[in-house]
């Protein structure tokens, strides 16, 4: 099973960076996609950005432009650089990995605990 463990959430003045990073741990066969997605009070959990073990990107409209994703295969490791924050951007984020746990069978959905990001001035 996966364990994905969230990190670098905080409070940021607005136009401020943050850069959230997401270590996948536990028994598996491969990581698939990993993504990461937030939920902000009152809201509904949304994709913020997600990439493929190919490195195929996609981004919420919301965050294109300021946000990138990225991710380290060797460490198993997803990366979120967020710049030109906006108060918009608080909410919990989440950290997503698709796995398969062995060389057959689907792939699984991981979800970690989530990190606060704050953005006030």
């Amino acid at each position: 099973q996966v364990r994905p463990v969230e990190s670098g959430g905080g409070l940021v003045q607005p136009g401020g960076s943050l850069r959230l990073s997401c270590v996948a741990s536990g028994s598996f066969f491969r990581i698939n996609a990993m993504g990461w997605y937030r939920q902000a009070p009152g809201k509904q959990r949304e994709l913020v950005a997600k990439i493929t073990s190919g490195g195929d990107t996609n981004y919420a409209d919301s965050v294109k432009g300021r946000f990138t994703i990225s991710r380290d295969n060797v460490k198993n490791t997803v990366y979120l650089q967020m710049n030109s924050l906006k108060p918009e951007d608080t909410a919990v984020y989440y950290c997503n990995v698709e796995a398969k746990r062995y060389i057959v069978g689907n792939p699984q959905s991981s979800w970690g605990q989530g990190t606060q990001v704050t953005v006030s001035s």
